[in-house]
């Protein structure tokens, strides 16, 4: 039983469309904040590697959502597993998961990244005026790509070895959330 396939409409088109741009929006402010207000060289760079996990985390829920089989979510749901509805609902939408994880959120990644990277670089060559500004951004720029995509080489080898997994691993965490939303309002 494969994954069904859906096509992307308009509206879907325009809704990524404002997402990406809001949510590039949202990373730049937050790293550029972080490399201005942050002193720290170290902790510039623990933000940009936790940066990096995002991308690497969204890449391998991406990938797994197009190799998961849907047969043992349903038989989880009847069961009343937590979380099996929602792995049943991420997989019959995996081509926008995909999107969505992969290429959005992978893109938006890969783009603020290389830029918070450049400006760790002026943070450290304004404190370190003998470097070269030329080899440590090249430097920084292969660090940058070879984190990337070696941690998303790794991630897809989880991702499709263990994709159902993964699945319902994201599925319980969205169940998580959504029990939480539905006690608030409630209240």
């Amino acid at each position: 039983m494969g994954n069904n396939k859906s096509n992307a409409s308009g509206r879907y088109v325009f809704f990524i469309s404002i997402g990406s741009f809001t949510l590039a929006v949202i990373f730049s402010l937050l790293s550029e904040t972080m490399t201005r207000v942050v002193k720290s060289v170290i902790i510039s760079l623990s933000g940009l590697l936790f940066i990096i996990l995002i991308g690497i985390l969204a890449d391998i829920i991406g990938t797994a959502v197009t190799a998961a089989q849907e047969a043992p979510f349903h038989a989880k749901a009847a069961k009343r597993i937590r979380g099996a509805k929602e792995g049943v609902f991420l997989l019959r939408n995996a081509d926008k998961v995909a999107n969505i994880c992969n290429d959005v959120v992978g893109d938006i990644v890969g783009t603020v990244s290389g830029a918070l990277g450049i400006s760790i670089m002026v943070k450290i060559i304004n404190s370190n005026p003998k470097i070269d500004a030329f080899w440590a951004n090249i430097v920084m720029t292969a660090l940058i790509a070879s984190v990337t995509v070696s941690g998303k080489a790794l991630g897809k080898t989880l991702a499709l070895s263990r994709a159902n997994d993964v699945i319902f691993f994201v599925g319980k965490f969205l169940a998580y959330w959504n029990i939480s939303d539905k006690k608030t309002k409630k209240k």
